[in-house]
């Protein structure tokens, strides 16, 4: 009698788990729903309200012209648009990829060595400390009037953020697991290459992200004083002619590039960091964190992942 009583009880608890769990898989897809159009919603919502506000306003074009004039602005001179954001996007890529090779190469120095650290470090800082700006004329007086100052400018805006997050992520390897792993044999680079590097990496995306933006930063200034070509200098140009809505055209073109290269990074980002975005992961789908994985775990020391017979 009580086993007739206690089925129906289990499929009522086991119904009720199915309609929770159905609960929640419909929540979590009308959430990425709303996380993949939210960031066009605001985009768009921050254009509407600018728009009507230089409209109600009586604002004047040259002052600040609304979204309406900066399309046309593009539409019509598109043509130079795209010339120039290919050069500037030539030379921020360019830049960009020699301070990430010689970012690495500096920074895993640096977090591996104490000795290297007290030599480096401090005039890194120093370097650093200098307005970039005030190299392009320099640099215009070095290489003349061509991309060069404009590379040159983007490799040393994004150079520092790089090292010191490598730095940062091979430094910070426990004294303890660095004892453990001497203890069975490890060899100081091997500790660096195995368990140094893969720790980094987080602390090196970071960085990449952060040093892609603000290498269009120094590249597009260096282009306003020491180049025919780029968006730099067409904004230059623009503003000489009191053609704001084409100057501000520059900038969303800037926008959307940066925007793209951040997208670029981040994705590749989460195909490579798989195992340290698990738990953000696991926080966004509303879930407990899930079990580690060998195939998402970093390599470790002398670690191999088990072949299937």
């Amino acid at each position: 009698m009580q086993r007739e009583n206690a089925l129906p009880v289990n499929e009522a608890r086991r119904a009720a788990r199915n309609s929770r769990a159905a609960a929640r898989t419909a929540a979590l897809k009308r959430r990425r729903r709303l996380e993949r159009v939210l960031p066009w919603l605001v985009i768009l919502g921050f254009f509407l309200l600018w728009e009507t506000a230089v409209r109600a306003l009586g604002v004047a074009d040259f002052v600040l012209p609304p979204p309406s004039a900066i399309i046309q602005g593009m539409i019509k001179w598109w043509e130079p648009l795209l010339i120039d954001a290919a050069h500037t996007l030539v030379s921020t890529t360019i830049g960009f990829a020699f301070a990430v090779v010689l970012g690495i190469v500096t920074g895993v120095a640096i977090g591996a060595s104490t000795l290297v650290y007290r030599g480096l470090y401090p005039l890194l800082v120093a370097f650093n400390s200098i307005p970039k700006v005030a190299l392009v004329p320099v640099l215009v007086l070095w290489f003349g009037v061509n991309a060069v100052p404009a590379i040159i400018t983007a490799f040393a805006i994004s150079f520092f953020p790089i090292v010191v997050n490598v730095a940062t992520g091979i430094a910070t390897i426990e004294p303890e697991q660095r004892d453990v792993l001497r203890a069975l044999g490890a060899r100081p680079l091997d500790i660096v290459r195995k368990v140094g590097l893969p720790r980094a990496m987080p602390y090196f995306f970071a960085s990449l992200k952060i040093a892609i933006t603000v290498a269009f930063v120094g590249s597009i200034t260096a282009e306003t004083v020491s180049s025919e070509h780029g968006i730099g200098h067409l904004m230059m140009a623009a503003s000489a002619s009191f053609d704001v809505p084409l100057v501000f055209a520059g900038l969303i073109v800037t926008s959307v590039m940066g925007i793209a290269m951040y997208t670029i990074a981040a994705a590749v980002e989460k195909r490579t960091t798989t195992w340290a975005m698990r738990g953000q992961n696991d926080l966004e789908n509303g879930g407990p964190p899930s079990p580690i994985r060998p195939s998402s775990m970093p390599p470790a020391l002398g670690w191999r992942r088990p072949s299937s017979a």
